[in-house]
């Protein structure tokens, strides 16, 4: 079920649960895409729905969650914080991959395609976001 729900900005957030697998990746990317379209800033959405992917599969890896949760909001005018929330307290940390290793390089993607990431730990768990910058034309 995706929820909407009024922000500071005026414009709603968007949240969405999903089951914390694979698959999941392409419910999250619609709905990163459609929030952006549905702001007028529908350019961000190749970067935006790259970032969701990635904290999806971060979470997929580890985290024992069955679900996870999808938010997108319009913090302000100019940023765009997009996350992946679930019930696990475990930080992440960028990993360190090896060469040819085909893991491990999520979050250091995220850090490069974002104006900045982070986490905020909860008692029920934590979020993991990412901010993107919106372009001063928007």
């Amino acid at each position: 079920m995706t929820a909407v729900k009024p922000t500071a900005t005026g414009v709603p957030g968007y949240t969405e649960t999903v089951p914390c697998e694979p698959e999941s990746a392409r419910r999250a990317r619609l709905l990163v895409s459609a929030a952006l379209d549905t702001w007028g800033i529908g350019e961000l959405a190749e970067v935006g729905t790259l970032i969701i992917s990635e904290l999806i599969s971060n979470a997929v890896s580890h985290t024992p969650c069955r679900v996870v949760r999808v938010v997108i909001r319009r913090e302000t005018a100019e940023v765009i914080r997009i996350g992946v929330a679930d019930r696990c307290r475990d930080t992440p940390e960028p990993g360190c991959p090896e060469g040819d290793s085909e893991g491990g390089r999520g979050l250091l993607l995220v850090e490069s395609l974002s104006w900045r990431w982070g986490y905020d730990l909860h008692r029920w768990g934590k979020l993991v976001w990412a901010e993107l910058r919106v372009p001063a034309a928007c």
